[in-house]
């Protein structure tokens, strides 16, 4: 424990504030699994927005939002687009 008044209570602080950063980082990966599997564009735009906030919070880098987002975008369209048709011609043995 710290013998300084003043370290003492940033020892407080910075406590509270990781276990608000890992509450929300983690309400972040639920909600961006739960977009991935739903597949809807409305649920990945919800998810993109919260994180914009969380780097606008400082909470996460705003390059790795723009990496999530990107990386939820190509899931939702993997998501929605048809099945893939197998290729026309001579099957490989």
């Amino acid at each position: 424990m710290p013998n300084i008044k003043a370290a003492e209570k940033w020892t407080r602080q910075s406590s509270k504030r990781a276990a608000r950063n890992k509450d929300a980082k983690t309400r972040l990966k639920t909600l961006y699994k739960r977009a991935v599997s739903s597949g809807e564009n409305a649920t990945a735009e919800l998810v993109e927005s919260a994180y914009d906030k969380a780097a606008a919070k400082g909470i996460i880098h705003r390059n790795k939002a723009a990496r999530k987002k990107s990386k939820l975008a190509k899931a939702v369209r993997r998501a929605g687009a048809p099945a893939a048709k197998p290729a026309k011609g001579k099957a490989k043995k």
